[in-house]
């Protein structure tokens, strides 16, 4: 019966598969226009001239905007527009807020719109799967209505017909219908339309046209060759001799060859992969292409040509290109937006997720819970600058990054410590190193679960096995990774023991909270508490006040200001109508979950000492071990890993 339903549920969900796949082909059909001039004038223009007029930036932007719908509709523009990268990239919000300003000035018609995008950044940072979103993001766009597009049927520019009116009836066209045409016939267009219909621009064939990589439609991509055999054909074209054998003419339309990357990128983007490793002429031609609109090739005069140039490169291309002087003039017409690696070891985890829950070597292997943070420590420590800051260090610094609270250090000095280091995550450690490392380890191992210290063993090993790294990087990268288990990981495995093992835990923790907050309150307003049990009254326990204090290293010189802080917002929850809980306050929590480990500290020995445990401790361990499987993510073997890192480190306190 049971294989029976399977195989129904599987012929109904491969039915539904094809009604989805048959619902998208008659939109698709049903998207499809074509008609003449004169039709598109009349039936299609009066609709919405302003969109059928725009530039390739402004078509950028449109899709961005339109992307940005599913955004909180409360939020600035600048954040909804950046919704298209929300799911794919993690970690760069001030770079996507710079590349989504870069569309918007250059779609208000600013001068921005005449210079380059440049995107620069370290490899494996996130620059091809920016260039990648916004292609996907413009050919998603351009099958609705919104983004609908049309062109000269057969044109290999996909140039709008627009530009068929003719210079001398464009002011009335302005004044009939608000828009201004800027764009020139190319010299196929010109030929197409004298020879097949007499100069009659009205009966020129319009079709509707899609956005296609693939098709290599609206988005072109080039990808270097070596420097001393790239042909700037493969930008511009060139004279195809078999046509010109047809044809007889090499300076007839139909004799070039308009298969190039910048004839394919009209109308939308070009993405130039590696760019700073083309030779100077590509610069040049993509450069005036960009300021001015319009290439030059032998034979024709200018070609008019309305595209977005998208192009990133690596720092090391970067650096080599500033030192040569002649070079200035080139980046004077660049934008240049960095692109770094993610600072917040939450963002970068992230990342990581992302990678294996996408890679079939990891779809049947088990990550307990602390792996991908982990790593994302460890990799964090290696892109962060040390602070010169007395009493801050790496450590410190990476949990500020991640918006964590550090004793003695305002929130607000995250926000200083990134301005004094601006080129900060440039360098590192890259997200394909780690997931290289993981995927080693698994692979070696054969291993169907993967423990956080044995990550730690695969980095070790990466590290070390890496014929690029100087022996001095490798003892520094190799002391991060102690940094990552000693500063985080034992507090978070520790943490899930202590949890598991008490099963009141929450509520334990609450009512200890509470208590914080009445001995406080009553500190602070110097009354008198009245005893629960002998009901006598006496003064705050400040005994106890500081022994939860000192768990998180608050000094007794910070510790008015700090109590302070405390009431103030479980006031603010108060006022609210809200509980104040430990999630209100991160480092409350952290005091109150380390003064509950340490009253348990000798259970929780005997509990996870394995060395001859009873039948009773045994049973213990068992529930212990059971509860981080079925609540903290966990499985039978990092259960157990865990529960013996826990002992050791017991041992050594």
């Amino acid at each position: 019966m049971r294989l029976l339903a399977v195989e129904q549920d599987s012929h109904g969900g491969t039915a539904d598969f094809i009604d989805s796949l048959s619902s998208f082909s008659r939109l698709h059909r049903a998207q499809r226009w074509e008609g003449t001039f004169g039709d598109y004038l009349q039936h299609i223009l009066p609709a919405n001239p302003v969109a059928l007029a725009r530039t390739s930036h402004e078509y950028v932007w449109d899709m961005l905007r339109w992307h940005g719908r599913a955004g909180p509709p409360d939020a600035p523009e600048n954040r909804r527009a950046r919704e298209l990268f929300k799911r794919e990239l993690f970690g760069i919000d001030e770079s996507l807020s710079r590349v989504v300003d870069y569309f918007k000035a250059a779609a208000a018609g600013s001068d921005v719109g005449r210079r380059l995008l440049l995107l620069l950044g370290p490899p494996s940072g996130g620059k091809s799967t920016l260039a990648i979103l916004l292609k996907r993001g413009l050919e998603e766009y351009s099958r609705t209505d919104e983004g609908a597009l049309y062109a000269i049927r057969g044109s290999p520019l996909r140039e709008n017909p627009l530009n068929l009116i003719p210079t001398s009836l464009r002011p009335e066209f302005r004044e009939r219908y608000g828009v201004t045409v800027t764009g020139e016939l190319s010299p196929w267009a010109r030929d197409f339309v004298e020879r097949e219909f007499e100069g009659d621009f009205v009966r020129v064939p319009v079709e509707r046209v899609f956005l296609a990589e693939a098709s290599r439609i609206g988005i072109g991509t080039y990808a270097p060759h070596d420097p001393t055999t790239a042909d700037i054909a493969d930008l511009v074209g060139s004279v195809d001799l078999a046509k010109v054998a047809q044809i007889g003419d090499e300076g007839d339309p139909r004799a070039w060859s308009w298969s190039g990357a910048v004839y394919a990128a009209s109308r939308g983007v070009l993405e130039m992969i590696e760019i700073l490793k083309v030779k100077r002429e590509f610069l040049y031609l993509l450069l005036t292409l960009t300021q001015e609109k319009n290439v030059k090739v032998s034979r024709f005069p200018l070609i008019h040509l309305d595209e977005t140039i998208l192009a990133h490169t690596n720092l090391a291309e970067f650096h080599k290109f500033l030192q040569e002087k002649e070079n200035e003039a080139l980046l004077d017409r660049m934008v240049i937006i960095k692109i770094p690696y993610a600072l917040s070891y939450r963002d970068e985890s992230r990342i990581y997720q992302k990678l294996v829950s996408g890679a079939p070597a990891f779809r049947n292997v088990h990550l307990d819970p602390h792996v991908l943070n982990l790593a994302a420590v460890f990799a964090i420590l290696t892109r962060l600058v040390k602070p010169e800051r007395e009493g801050l260090d790496l450590a410190k610094k990476l949990r500020l990054y991640a918006g964590e609270a550090v004793e003695g250090v305002p929130e607000t000095e995250a926000t200083r410590l990134r301005a004094e280091v601006p080129d900060e995550g440039m360098t590192g450690v890259s997200p394909r190193f780690v997931i290289n490392a993981i995927s080693n380890a698994i692979t070696r191992g054969n291993t169907h679960s993967l423990t956080s210290m044995e990550l730690l063993l695969a980095l070790k090993d990466g590290i070390e096995s890496d014929a690029r790294m100087d022996v001095k990087q490798k003892k520094a990268w190799i002391d991060h990774l102690v940094t990552a288990r000693k500063e985080f990981y034992n507090r978070w495995v520790k943490e899930d023991v202590h949890r598991a093992m008490f099963a009141s835990f929450e509520e334990e923790a609450q009512q200890l909270l509470e208590k914080y907050l009445d001995e406080v309150e009553a500190s602070l307003d110097h009354r008198q508490v009245s005893d629960p049990i002998t009901g006598e009254s006496r003064a705050a326990d400040e005994r106890f006040l500081r022994s939860v204090e000192e768990k998180i290293k608050v000094s007794d010189s910070g510790k008015l200001s700090f109590r302070q802080e405390v009431v103030r917002k479980a006031m603010v929850a108060f006022k609210a109508g809200e509980k104040f809980k430990l999630a209100s306050h991160a480092r409350m929590r952290e005091a109150i979950e380390q003064y509950l480990f340490e009253e348990r500290r000798d259970v929780l020995r005997l509990v996870t000492s394995t060395a001859r445990p009873d039948e009773d401790a045994r049973q213990k361990i068992s529930v212990v071990q059971q509860r981080l499987v079925n609540e903290y993510g966990y499985d039978e073997h990092s259960a157990k890993e865990a529960l013996s890192y826990v002992t050791t480190l017991l041992a050594q306190e």
